[in-house]
């Protein structure tokens, strides 16, 4: 398809010339990519920050079924409404659903009950998926499944092909048992179509509730309810393991709707979530209401490029639309980190930050294409502040988790204050940071006192230091910002603690005792987790996004760290076995996780360019692809994705609360973003192809681009971004 790209120095697009010759993104996105291999992420319904994530279920637990689905698995045991994506840790598929006729298929499956998983066979080859809808035929009952979803419902529509003319619906309240404990469940049966109930459950969120109404197309015709796997005649019952089946008259319509709105406030108000969406609306229209949603979210930017570009560019683009999701409900209710109900009185409540991973490349990502939305999202992060009396550090069903390490929200929210795009004044903000940077927790205490974290009192010692040194320095940015000098001057020593560690010996940096003395023994190849969270020596001694010429400056000037990062890029990985997440390797470079993403572009800092526009498109080309297994590592709630769709433009925000992009090489061809202030930016590449990763030019607005950095000022005033790419350096 053609792409019209118009010059833009106005920056103001003919809406009309550029809609005759959009191409659908929709064409472009497969769900699958990242169903297997390190992706974890899952293929289902869903629409852009969607509460509702309408999945299928293998009915397995383990590594593999983190996002609930396995692209090599052959069983199906459910469909849930509940998802994460791309995450290193399962939770959730609550209000699991299956279509059934009997005899049921009950099979073994790892993490499921004693008794057996009710599962069915089924095909990739009788299976789909797009943007807001998923479906598959289950072989072993000959029924079709569709799914599609809203805000804060899902709609399943099964057709029921075999010869009964009674279908059933079975809903397992108990089935995530594979990664958390079931506390408390209920259900009733609301009228002769409508059901309702809860899951409570503890795991990786330690109070999650999910209440939900589901209604039917069809009257139930009869049901029965299982307490803890033994029938029981009621028409309501609460425990733990509770499940019921609904059957239903097929004789005059063999396809069944199932319609259900969920809610962490209670029955009525999932209630009043699935009333908002229309709980008669047809399948079809319901579907289309979805696709319109991603055509929306998707249309901002309009791209030309080869076939597998634009899959990995449009695809990546999707999965960086699905967290953070929507929490509050369709009345503004939505339950808080103290467990209580609390009441929005502006912005949507969002929930699912997984901030060690996004702060680097998704939140930018969201201030260049989405600010209005991320605005609200930074609302949620103050909100939170508020409520629990710190920042977050990694949520989701309205709990915190403490999962990883960092005061990441801090530099989320100073990112979008700079840009001008957070109406919470400066001075809130810069209040919730100190609380976060003063803290005794996590190792804290230690790093105001020494300038580091000791390898005696925490793991991770190596990581927490150089990350909180990244923290301060968004303090640092603040304090400047709202001119509170004596602030600026104090985090702008703590940003630099990073130096404690380093070893000019090794040139790697080191954990530290409480005497300021290097552990001993030392192997930069090997994994130690004692020291460096999820990766190695390598991988952590690059991280100084904030600092780069003191960085060269450890290393005794450009020259040292070109061989410091030479070395990286060419060691050969010495180790035979290797965590999960070390994966998506260059050399000792780590691509399938977040700590080493903005290394491939520092060295434009130390004049060679060349080696940064080679290392991406590689990184590109070889580390991203179109099957099932596309992704190198975890999607991480869209960290990889929005990486790549950085780089695929041309640029990456290396230090993300400089306001500054560095330049990388386009993948794409050309591209269009439609801008949310109305202005219009254009990207071209010129004489892009395979070979040409080079990049001998660079103008803006027809002006030469000098140095290899440009603002975010400066791409939203909208113009005309032109790469001249070449075959050689």
């Amino acid at each position: 398809m053609v792409v019209l790209l118009l010059s833009a120095c106005s920056g103001q697009p003919d809406q009309t010339a550029v809609q005759k010759q959009k191409l659908d993104p929709l064409a472009y996105v497969d769900p699958f990519i990242g169903t297997d291999g390190k992706g974890k992420t899952y293929p289902g319904a869903t629409v852009p920050y969607g509460m509702v994530q309408l999945s299928p279920d293998n009915g397995r637990g383990g590594w593999d079924w983190i996002a609930g689905y396995f692209y090599p698995d052959n069983i199906i045991a459910g469909f849930s409404h509940t998802h994460l994506s791309g995450t290193g840790a399962g939770d959730l598929y609550d209000i699991s659903f299956m279509p059934l006729t009997r005899p049921y298929r009950r099979q073994q499956t790892e993490g499921g009950p004693a008794r057996g998983t009710i599962v069915s066979s089924f095909s990739h080859a009788n299976e789909q998926a797009s943007p807001g809808y998923y479906q598959v035929y289950l072989d072993d009952y000959q029924i079709n499944v569709e799914l599609t979803a809203g805000k804060r419902s899902g709609l399943q529509r099964y057709r029921f092909d075999g010869p009964q003319e009674t279908g059933i619906v079975r809903l397992d309240l108990g089935y995530s048992r594979n990664w958390d404990e079931t506390t408390a469940t209920h259900l009733e049966i609301l009228d002769s179509r409508t059901i309702g109930g809860y899951r409570k459950s503890s795991g990786w969120a330690k109070d999650q509730r999910v209440y939900f109404v589901s209604r039917f197309s069809h009257p139930i015709e009869s049901h029965h309810l299982e307490l803890d796997g033994k029938p029981l005649a009621a028409d309501q019952a609460s425990g733990i393991e509770l499940a019921a089946e609904f059957s239903f008259d097929l004789t005059q319509d063999s396809s069944v709707l199932v319609h259900t709105a969920i809610s962490s406030v209670s029955i009525d108000n999932a209630r009043l979530n699935l009333n908002a969406e229309d709980p008669d609306m047809g399948f079809d229209k319901k579907h289309q209401q979805a696709r319109e949603l991603w055509q929306q979210e998707l249309g901002k930017i309009q791209v030309q490029a080869g076939e597998d570009n634009l899959r990995q560019f449009y695809t990546a683009l999707y999965h960086s639309a699905l967290a953070p999701r929507l929490y509050s409900d369709v009345d503004g209710r939505y339950k808080g980190p103290d467990g209580e109900i609390h009441q929005t009185t502006g912005s949507p409540r969002y929930e699912f930050f997984s901030l060690w991973d996004t702060f680097r490349a998704l939140h930018p990502w969201k201030t260049l294409i989405d600010p209005a939305r991320n605005s609200e999202m930074m609302v949620s992060l103050i909100d939170h502040y508020q409520v629990a009396g710190r920042l977050p550090v990694w949520i989701f069903q309205g709990n915190e988790t403490d999962m990883m390490m960092g005061y990441h929200s801090v530099p989320v929210l100073v990112d979008a204050f700079l840009k001008g795009q957070l109406s919470v004044p400066g001075e809130v903000i810069l209040d919730a940071a100190l609380q976060s940077a003063t803290q005794s927790a996590f190792g804290l205490a230690s790093y105001q006192k020494l300038g580091y974290v000791p390898f005696e009192e925490r793991n991770w010692n190596v990581s927490l230091t150089l990350e909180y040194a990244f923290d301060d320095w968004a303090v640092a940015r603040l304090a400047q910002a709202l001119g509170r000098e004596d602030l600026y001057q104090a985090f702008l020593a703590r940003s630099r603690n990073y130096r404690r560690h380093f070893d000019p010996q090794t040139g790697f940096m080191r954990a530290l005792d409480h005497r300021g003395h290097f552990r001993e023994p030392f192997d930069a190849d090997a994994y130690h987790p004692e020291d460096y969270c999820e990766a190695n020596a390598w991988q952590y001694s690059f991280f100084v996004p904030h600092d780069i010429p003191g960085l060269i400056a450890l290393h005794g000037g450009k020259q040292g760290l070109t061989e410091k990062l030479d070395a990286l890029f060419n060691t050969a990985q010495s180790v035979e076995v290797m965590p999960e997440w070390i994966s998506g390797t260059i050399g000792q470079y780590v691509h399938g996780n977040e700590p080493s993403h903005h290394v491939p572009y520092l060295y434009q800092y130390v004049d060679q360019g060349h080696k940064t526009q080679k290392l991406v498109r590689q990184v590109m080309d070889e580390l991203y692809h179109t099957a099932a297994d596309g992704l190198s590592g975890n999607e991480d709630a869209g960290q990889m994705s929005a990486w790549y769709l950085f780089s695929a433009l041309g640029f990456y925000p290396v230090d993300p609360v400089s306001g500054l992009y560095v330049l990388g090489s386009p993948q794409v061809d050309r591209a269009t973003l439609a801008l949310e202030n109305g202005r219009r930016l254009e990207i071209i590449a010129h004489h892009q192809s395979p070979q040409n990763v080079y990049v001998s030019q660079v103008r803006f607005n027809g002006q030469p681009v000098t140095g290899f950095t440009l603002s975010h000022q400066q791409l939203m005033a909208g113009g005309k971004l032109e790469f001249t790419m070449s075959p050689t350096p």
